[in-house]
C-alpha cells in the first residue's frame, strides 16, 4: 500500500460530549488553563478551548439515552482531528476521492473539514484553517 501524498502537521482537537457545556469549559479554564474562543456562526456550541494550537470541542450530551445504555455511554469523545495545511487538505481530498473512501466536507467558517470513519467507526477529521485565531 502506498504512502498518502499528504501530511498531517498535528492533532488539532479533542471533541467530547458533556453533561454540563459551561461548567466543562469552566473547568479546563480554571484547571487546564485553556482559553475558549467561539464564534458566533457556531451557536451555543461546541466551545473550543484552546492552549496554543491544540484544543478542545466541547458539545452537549445526547439527551435521550436508549434503555440498553448507560447515561455514561453519552458522555464520550465525539472524534479527533488531524491538522492539515491547506495544500495537503486538497492532497488528502483527492487521495481519498482516488481510493473511493468516503467522507463529508464541512465549512466550518474559520476551518475547513473532512470527517471519515476508521473500520471502528471512530469519526475521524481533518481540518485546515481559514483565517487566523490570533485577530
Amino acid at each position: 500500500m502506498s504512502l498518502p501524498s499528504f501530511q498531517i502537521d498535528f492533532l488539532d482537537h479533542v471533541a467530547i460530549r458533556v453533561r454540563d457545556i459551561d461548567s466543562s469549559a469552566h473547568w479546563y479554564e480554571r484547571v487546564l488553563g485553556l482559553q475558549p474562543y467561539t464564534s458566533e456562526h457556531w451557536g451555543s456550541f461546541p466551545v473550543l478551548m484552546r492552549a496554543g494550537m491544540i484544543g478542545v470541542a466541547i458539545f452537549p450530551s445526547q439527551t435521550e439515552t436508549p434503555k440498553a445504555l448507560g447515561k455514561e455511554d453519552y458522555l464520550k469523545i465525539d472524534h479527533f482531528a488531524f491538522r492539515v495545511n491547506v495544500a495537503n487538505f486538497a492532497k488528502a481530498k483527492d487521495r481519498f476521492e482516488r481510493l473511493n473512501i468516503p467522507f463529508e466536507e464541512q465549512n466550518h467558517h474559520h476551518y475547513q473539514s473532512l470527517y471519515l470513519r476508521d473500520p471502528d467507526g471512530h469519526q475521524v477529521e481533518l481540518t485546515t484553517l481559514l483565517i487566523s485565531l490570533d485577530t
